[in-house]
């Protein structure tokens, strides 16, 4: 499943997810792409060279974009509607709610610039709340990819499942993770390392800094169990409570502390089985303009960050 040395991926993520996104249309002929003046900056100006009929640019009114995407929904195709993360969710969120989710339709959302992966675009552009937003809107599920080898598998598969989908993507390279022919299912987390000490929930880029933070703690003689839970709603609840198994939990998110990853977690131990439990995320702050290193220095989005929370939920476990 894992590769064999972390190295930075040769590919931009958001060519990747434009590759899948054509690969699934040659096979699907309803499927549209809708974007709110971002082809360029989201990488899906492919799509609209390959199929320009199938690729509509609305402009930079992204409310707009998603009455568009919920008009061509209820006509049976399948819109998959592109722009930033906070425009996503933050700008939108009463039509996602009433025209997408409350008609049930069926809508791809891609949210771009995923939390520090924002960088120079700084906090006004810097989701921390996106996927705390779109978890109050029922049935929707919510996908963070850790890799690029994840679209593959995840685009054909939310093409051919009704429903609302959110997902975080980020344009720019990330470290590699999955091999090229791992499988994936969406609302089961896979399982990365074994370990009985403390288990470390990830996601997205942050799945990265765990490994990196199970090595360290292997090093101090402690064993992490490592997790990468790329559905975020639903949660895995199998595999939250395989987590609490090791006495304590750490969760791991390129996103605010506040209704994340964290509190996902939080909730299904808190209802069926009460460990102590960290969290690793942003505090409750907003961005700023910085490289994404400075920025997850500065955040606490390290796998330094991991350890030390690791090892204070250990300790805790132990009182």
């Amino acid at each position: 499943m894992l590769i064999e040395k972390y190295e930075l991926d040769s590919v931009e993520m958001r060519k990747c997810y434009c590759d899948a996104l054509i690969d699934a249309a040659a096979q699907n002929d309803k499927i549209v792409a809708v974007d709110a003046d971002v082809q360029y900056s989201m990488g899906t100006a492919p799509f609209a060279k390959s199929y320009p009929n199938r690729a509509i640019n609305c402009g930079i009114m992204e409310a707009h974009g998603v009455g568009l995407s919920a008009g061509m929904s209820a006509t049976g195709l399948i819109p998959f509607f592109h722009t930033f993360g906070v425009f996503a969710t933050r700008r939108v969120y009463d039509q996602v709610f009433l025209s997408a989710a409350y008609q049930n339709l069926n809508i791809k959302i891609i949210g771009g610039d995923a939390g520090v992966t924002a960088t120079a675009n700084g906090g006004t552009h810097m989701p921390f709340e996106d996927i705390g937003i779109m978890r109050n809107v029922p049935n929707m599920t919510i996908i963070e990819p850790a890799d690029s080898t994840m679209y593959k598998y995840l685009i054909p598969y939310m093409a051919n499942t009704y429903g609302n989908f959110y997902m975080r993507l980020c344009r720019r390279k990330t470290i590699k993770i999955y091999k090229d022919d791992t499988q994936f299912v969406v609302g089961k987390a896979n399982i990365l390392r074994e370990g009985k000490d403390v288990a470390i929930i990830a996601s997205g880029i942050m799945v990265h800094q765990a490994l990196l933070a199970a090595d360290i703690l292997a090093q101090k003689g402690y064993s992490a169990k490592v997790i990468d839970m790329h559905t975020i709603k639903p949660i895995d609840e199998a595999a939250v409570l395989s987590a609490a198994e090791c006495g304590a939990v750490v969760t791991a998110a390129n996103h605010n502390i506040i209704n994340g990853l964290g509190s996902a977690v939080a909730e299904v131990l808190c209802a069926k089985n009460p460990v102590p439990l960290e969290r690793v995320g942003v505090n409750d702050r907003f961005g700023e303009v910085g490289t994404q290193d400075y920025l997850m220095e500065i955040l606490g989005l390290t796998a330094k960050n991991i350890v030390e929370k690791a090892i204070r939920c250990i300790e805790r476990k132990q009182k």
